[in-house]
């Protein structure tokens, strides 16, 4: 139900879930059968995160065509979120590939822990750029800078961006922010300036990391449609209906959300008061 309610307020790309080991993540182990499930538009495209050829493999046997792959900047996380170094992750890469290019499947990448990482702190450019350039080499054209806990500032991510889009101009770029800090959204905006204009979100702000202390759930896809409305930045998406959504992904949880649009209202509520 609410993915349907997602694709029905325009949103044209939708990440359904996460195909990794039930064991290490017991609440993503029946995204098999969540994706089995959805009732398919051909205007909007589906996709999982996968970690290995394992989550591939099952991506493929629910019938997606889309996946994308994480790699961490951070030795630290990597080991405790897929088991292996940066430099072993990168190496299964090749023979991914090879089977998403076989069984005619769109690889997507993303690198997490891109601009820090709370065992290792800060995480300059250039431990990046060669992670950037495995995953061009082996084909993929969409890569996302993914701030994992939150540890991003504007700053950084301005210049990251800008760099990155200056010495890959053929890959289309999409940057994955928390708001843990409140940062957030100040970093989307630096990002739009650099010239990206792709940005993860989860309705009502959930999500995290279960192998990154302190983290805490995505910019709320409601707050960030609500920003670029603000601003005159058109989305195609219908505002209204995605805040039903993230109403109703709270109806669901039970407790309050990280959104601010689900607490405030829109801009647009108040002057309608009387």
């Amino acid at each position: 139900m609410l993915i349907e309610m997602v694709q029905d307020s325009g949103i044209k790309l939708i990440e359904v879930g996460s195909f990794v080991s039930p064991k290490a993540v017991p609440k993503l182990a029946e995204t098999d059968e969540v994706v089995k499930r959805i009732k398919r538009r051909d205007d909007v495209e589906y996709r999982a995160l996968i970690m290995n050829m394992k989550g591939l493999v099952r991506a493929y046997e629910c019938g997606l065509k889309r996946a994308k792959l994480t790699v961490s900047a951070s030795e630290s996380h990597s080991l405790k979120n897929a088991n292996a170094t940066p430099l072993e992750a990168m190496r299964r890469l090749n023979e991914i590939m090879e089977y998403a290019v076989s069984k005619d499947i769109t690889l997507s990448g993303a690198i997490a822990t891109s601009f820090g990482c709370p065992f290792e702190g800060r995480i300059e450019l250039e431990k990046i750029i060669p992670i950037i350039e495995a995953y061009v080499k082996m084909g993929v054209k969409e890569l996302s800078l993914s701030d994992t806990t939150g540890m991003a500032n504007p700053r950084q991510v301005y210049d990251y961006c800008r760099i990155a889009r200056e010495r890959f101009p053929q890959v289309e770029w999409n940057l994955h922010f928390h708001n843990t800090r409140g940062l957030g959204f100040a970093n989307v905006l630096a990002g739009m300036q650099a010239g990206v204009c792709r940005f993860d979100a989860s309705f009502a702000g959930l999500g995290g990391c279960p192998f990154a202390p302190g983290a805490t759930g995505n910019i709320a896809t409601e707050d960030i449609l609500h920003m670029c409305e603000e601003m005159g930045v058109e989305t195609g998406v219908d505002i209204d209906k995605a805040i039903l959504t993230a109403k109703k992904v709270k109806e669901y949880i039970g407790h309050e959300t990280g959104s601010f649009i689900l607490k405030a209202g829109k801009n647009s509520d108040l002057c309608n008061v009387v």
